[in-house]
């Protein structure tokens, strides 16, 4: 966020704008809660001894649409939205206690994990979309796929150009043969699902999205308990797939093909951020997840 103009004038109007919230909205807070590189995030005591989380958004794109996805959702399998200022980008949103991190919770096994995961992801995807407010998912993802031909054109990094291909056509032909449409989260990782007293689990900080469900499972499947880390993680990654599959009502194989499409974009981001081997790592894991699509 620094490296950017308009990130340093944020952070500079930022002190000003914790100030103007914590008094709007009769806040006591916390220290602030570390860990996101777009926002500034801390606890906060309400006006009638309750808890919540104020949330100070760098204004971006993926985070337009966070106070109506909440809000679409009303605390079915993410946290309450409990007030907004969307010109702003300032959330008050519901906490979660303990708080523990879906990847970080040792007390159940990856499949218990997983498949908790997959009921939020059910609660998500049961709300109707809103008639406003929200991005196509099949126009984010039709700009991806041109982003990516670009920056493998101009880069040309060591990356296999066929799967590079397969990634490309699969975010712009998945959308379209989806069998139905849903809020989607948008950034489904283990670390944005968290341990609270409401429920067992909720969802945080998402990224929503009109569109296919078969988008979101991907970084909740392969970051959680980094399956790619096993000696053999084809029979690992195939179990966990039809696991998750089974329990949101899709095909493992769409949620496969939606991964490498994810997968490759990730790689070429990494190419246009400098950081090629990390690119290289993805692609690799892309050919693997390919392979069990049958790609």
């Amino acid at each position: 966020m620094s490296r950017t103009a308009s990130g340093r004038a944020w952070l500079a109007e930022l002190p000003a704008l914790i100030a103007e919230f914590r008094d709007r909205w009769s806040l006591r807070l916390g220290p602030p809660i570390h860990g996101g590189s777009c926002s500034w995030v801390a606890p906060a005591a309400l006006p009638d001894g309750g808890s919540a989380v104020l949330k100070l958004t760098w204004p971006h794109r993926e985070a337009a649409g966070e106070a109506a996805g909440l809000r679409t959702w009303g605390g079915n399998g993410a946290v309450h939205l409990l007030a907004a200022d969307e010109r702003r980008h300032a959330l008050l949103v519901e906490r979660c206690v303990p708080g523990t991190e879906l990847g970080e919770d040792g007390r159940h096994s990856p499949d218990a994990r997983l498949a908790a995961a997959a009921e939020l992801l059910n609660g998500l995807w049961s709300a109707p979309p809103p008639a406003a407010g929200l991005e196509q998912l099949a126009a984010v993802t039709r700009e991806w796929a041109t982003l990516v031909e670009q920056r493998m054109a101009r880069l040309r990094p060591d990356y296999d150009p066929g799967l590079v291909a397969i990634g490309v056509d699969l975010l712009r032909t998945l959308p379209r043969s989806a069998t139905r449409e849903v809020v989607v989260h948008g950034d489904f990782n283990p670390g944005n699902v968290l341990a609270s007293e409401r429920r067992p689990w909720l969802a945080i900080d998402p990224k929503p999205m009109v569109g296919d469900p078969g988008y979101d499972p991907w970084p909740l499947l392969t970051q959680l308990d980094e399956p790619f880390e096993h000696d053999d993680p084809a029979p690992v990654l195939a179990h966990r797939y039809a696991l998750v599959a089974d329990a949101v009502g899709e095909d493992p194989r769409r949620l496969l093909a939606w991964s490498v499409a994810r997968t490759v974009e990730s790689a070429l981001w990494f190419a246009a951020m400098g950081e090629v081997a990390d690119g290289a790592e993805e692609m690799a894991q892309a050919a693997a997840l390919a392979e069990l699509a049958g790609l």
